[in-house]
C-alpha cells in the first residue's frame, strides 16, 4: 500500500518491523489514556514522520470513534495496516498492547514494584506529561481543523456536551451533533482534497469481518448457555465487553465489572487493585483483561488466561475497523461527507479539549509545582519540538522529586 500525500512524492511502504518498533516504544511511553495516545501518535505519524496529514489523522480518529472498541488501539492498527499491511496492523498492536499487559500479568502475580513515595511520585509525573502531550495535540489540532468561527464553535459546544452531560454516549452525541452541523454549516468551506489513503482490505474481507463480528457477538451467548466448554463463557464475557464499548477505555470498566464480579469469577477487591495498577502504566486501558484473564477463577487463567483475555476484548473492535476501513476512503470523498467531516473533525478538537480538563488535568495537576512541570514539557514538544521520550523522562523526574519534597 502506498500513501500519497499531495504535493509530495511517493512515500516507500514499511516493513512490519518498522512499524513494531515504533509503536514497541510508544507501548513504554504512551501514559495517560486513549485520548493522550491520540496526541502521542498524533505527534509521531502526523508532525514527525508525516505517514499521513492532519485532517486524514483526524478523519480517522473520528472514525475509531464513532465505532465500538478502544479508539487509541483501533487508530493505531489502522496506522500500521496502511503501513505495512495486515502484519503491519498486528505488529501496531502487538508493540502499543504488549508491554502493559506484561506489566499487569506481573501485578497479578504480586510483582508491584511501585511502592512507596519514589514510585508515586513516578506514576504523578507520568500523569503530568500526559497534560502536556493532550494540551500539544489540542493546540496543535485546533490551529489546523479550527480555523474559522463555525468550527471553532463546533468544536466549543462539544466541549460542553461532554463536560456537562453524564451519560457516557455523550462522545457520540457530540460526534453526531458536530457531522450535522458541519454538513448544515460547512459545505461552502474551501479545502483541498488532502490525502488519499488506500488500505490493503479489500471490499469482501471488509464484509466477512463484519459478518464474523456479528456472528461472534450473538453466537457466543447462545454457545455458552447451551453446554458449551467454560473456556467460551470466558471468552464471551470478555468479547461482549469490548463489543458493546462506545466513548473510551474507561467505559469498559462497569461492563467487565458486571461480567466479572457480579458473577463471582473474581472477587471486588482482586478487581479494583487490578483497575488501580492498570491507571498506571502505559498503554491502552483494555489491557486491563490480561489482568483478569490471569486471576479468574474460571479456566483458563494464568498466562493462557491473560492472553485468552486479551484476545477475546480486542477482537470485536478490529474486526469491525477492517469491516469499516475498505468503505472509509471512497465514502470521506464525496462532498457532502466532507462537509459533514469538517464538522467531525471540530466536535474531536472539542472532545480532546473537554479530556484535556477531565479527567486529564483534573487527576493530575494538584499544585503550582504541577503546573511548572507540565508547562516545561509543553514547551519542550510545542517550541523545542523535544521527543515525547525526553519528555516524559524529565517529568517522570520532576514528580519523583515532588514526591520527595512532599
Amino acid at each position: 500500500m502506498t500513501i500519497v500525500p499531495r504535493g509530495v512524492g511517493p512515500e516507500r511502504p514499511g516493513s512490519a518491523l518498522e512499524v513494531l518498533l515504533i509503536f514497541l516504544r510508544l507501548g513504554v511511553t504512551c501514559f495517560g489514556g486513549p485520548i493522550a495516545h491520540i496526541g502521542y501518535f498524533r505527534d509521531e505519524f502526523v508532525v514527525r514522520r508525516r505517514w499521513l496529514n492532519e485532517r486524514a489523522y483526524a478523519d480517522l480518529v473520528g472514525l475509531c470513534q464513532f465505532l465500538p472498541g478502544p479508539a487509541s488501539s483501533q487508530v493505531g492498527f489502522s496506522i500500521g495496516l496502511m503501513r505495512a499491511g495486515y502484519a503491519g496492523g498486528f505488529a501496531a498492536w502487538a508493540g502499543f498492547t504488549l508491554p502493559s499487559a506484561l506489566i499487569l500479568v506481573l501485578f497479578a502475580y504480586g510483582a508491584n514494584a511501585l511502592a512507596g513515595p519514589t514510585g508515586a511520585g513516578l506514576l504523578h509525573g507520568l500523569k503530568l506529561v500526559a497534560v502536556a502531550i493532550v494540551a500539544q495535540a489540542v493546540w496543535g489540532m485546533a490551529r489546523t481543523l479550527c480555523p474559522d468561527r463555525t468550527r471553532a464553535s463546533i468544536a466549543v459546544t462539544a466541549a460542553l456536551i461532554v463536560l456537562f452531560a453524564i451519560s457516557p454516549l455523550a462522545q457520540i452525541a457530540a460526534i453526531v451533533l458536530g457531522g450535522l452541523a458541519g454538513l448544515w454549516l460547512c459545505r461552502s468551506v474551501q479545502t483541498s482534497d488532502g490525502e488519499h489513503i488506500t488500505v490493503p482490505v479489500s471490499h469482501r474481507a471488509g464484509i466477512v469481518a463484519l459478518a464474523l463480528f456479528l456472528a461472534l457477538l450473538f453466537g457466543l451467548p447462545v454457545l455458552a448457555r447451551h453446554g458449551a466448554p467454560e473456556g467460551v463463557s470466558l471468552f464471551d464475557a470478555f468479547y461482549r465487553s469490548g463489543a458493546l464499548v462506545f466513548g473510551g477505555g474507561h467505559v469498559v470498566l462497569p461492563l467487565l465489572h458486571e461480567a466479572f464480579v457480579t458473577s463471582g469469577w473474581v472477587s471486588d477487591d482482586t478487581f479494583l487493585a487490578g483497575y488501580g495498577a492498570a491507571q498506571a502504566v502505559p498503554g491502552p486501558l483494555f489491557t486491563f483483561a490480561a489482568y483478569l484473564g490471569a486471576v479468574v477463577g474460571q479456566s483458563p487463567h494464568g498466562v493462557a488466561g491473560a492472553a485468552f483475555g486479551l484476545f477475546g476484548i480486542f477482537l470485536p473492535g478490529i474486526l469491525v475497523l477492517i469491516g469499516a476501513l475498505p468503505f472509509w476512503d471512497t465514502f470521506r470523498s464525496q462532498r457532502a461527507v466532507q462537509a459533514t467531516m469538517r464538522g467531525v473533525n471540530a466536535a474531536v478538537v472539542g472532545l480532546l479539549g473537554a479530556a484535556l480538563y477531565t479527567p486529564v488535568w483534573t487527576s493530575a495537576v494538584r499544585s503550582a509545582a504541577d503546573f511548572g512541570i507540565v508547562l516545561v514539557g509543553f514547551v519542550l514538544l510545542t517550541v523545542w519540538r523535544a521527543p515525547p521520550l525526553v519528555v516524559v523522562g524529565i517529568s517522570a523526574l520532576g514528580g519523583v522529586v515532588i514526591g520527595q519534597a512532599a
